[in-house]
């Protein structure tokens, strides 16, 4: 029995051999951290490498040096503040629009009709099924057809206010229509996060309004969601061309497009600078989506420790 019993370095030599190399894990470790940094490598340099060459082209003028007159004459350009500020207002709205359009019916769907969800999805996503150059020819034909028969009853002049250069109303409809997938797309991922349903039966069981259940409790559990929801329609207004071209508007992408041909450099600066608005816009976007909230009524505890 003594000789079948293994002794103790037995023992330690069977656990060393079993017992991993640290050569083999430092290995391991190592090829991750490689792969990741290639990656990042590529990716930064695919998106930066365009940039700075459009950089340089809107400052180096052969034979004439460096020049910044490409960003200094942007404020006196003809359209330039007035397209921008177009745009940013059609932006505001769309993303009011989208927003109060979406929020309540993805609650309702939830809460109250959840076989319904796979219906407004489809709804949702159709707008990227049909192209906009369609969508903008069927607009066409209604803004076409509207004044022609309705010139005697009082929605002739709502197809006129729609159209106003000041603030083209139409715009803010077909954008709306187009923001759905990805307003649908970030809610909906923002709702499958959180349990609505019981937050909202503790409201209720409290006292709660639906109001007060609305806009204290359900939306700063979406603020990222909503927060990612306003970006992706933001970016999708500043550089939308077709629609807005052909219904005859000039928003700040219709802008820079039709300067390109007489002021080439100044076009490209130009279409730096609404890449640095959007990425500040998005940097204000997510400081806004990643805030804390405060519950009201809540104790504030203090950072010292009694």
């Amino acid at each position: 029995m003594a000789a079948m019993t293994p002794t103790a370095p037995d023992v330690d030599r069977k656990s060393a051999a079993r017992a991993p190399r640290p050569a083999a894990r430092v290995r391991t470790g190592r090829r991750p951290r490689l792969w990741r940094g290639l990656v990042l490598v590529l990716g930064g340099a695919y998106f930066l490498v365009p940039l700075v060459a459009s950089f340089v082209f809107t400052v180096h003028t052969p034979g004439q040096g460096v020049s910044f007159e490409a960003y200094t004459a942007l404020l006196a350009a003809d359209g330039f503040v007035e397209s921008l500020l177009l745009s940013l207002g059609l932006a505001a709205a769309t993303i009011a629009l989208a927003l109060l359009l979406a929020v309540p019916a993805l609650v309702a769907v939830r809460l109250g009709a959840p076989r319904l969800r796979p219906v407004v999805e489809v709804m949702c996503m159709l707008p990227l099924v049909v192209p906009p150059i369609a969508l903008v020819t069927g607009i066409s034909t209604v803004l076409r057809w509207g004044p022609d028969h309705l010139s005697r009853t009082p929605l002739y002049q709502t197809f006129l206010a729609v159209q106003n250069e000041d603030f083209p109303a139409v715009l803010v409809l077909a954008y709306t229509v187009m923001a759905l997938p990805f307003v649908y797309r970030s809610l909906d991922a923002g709702l499958r996060a959180v349990d609505v349903p019981t937050l909202v039966e503790a409201a209720r069981n409290c006292g709660a309004s639906w109001p007060y259940v609305m806009l204290r409790v359900i939306l700063p559990n979406l603020r990222s969601s909503l927060a990612g929801a306003a970006f992706l329609t933001l970016a999708l207004v500043l550089g939308e061309f077709t629609i807005a071209s052909i219904l005859g508007f000039r928003p700040f992408a219709v802008w820079i497009v039709s300067i390109s041909g007489a002021h080439a450099r100044m076009s490209v600066a130009v279409s730096l600078l609404s890449l640095l608005i959007t990425w500040l816009l998005l940097l204000v976007l997510s400081r806004a989506g990643t805030a804390p909230t405060s519950t009201p009524g809540a104790p504030r505890t203090s950072r010292k420790e009694s």
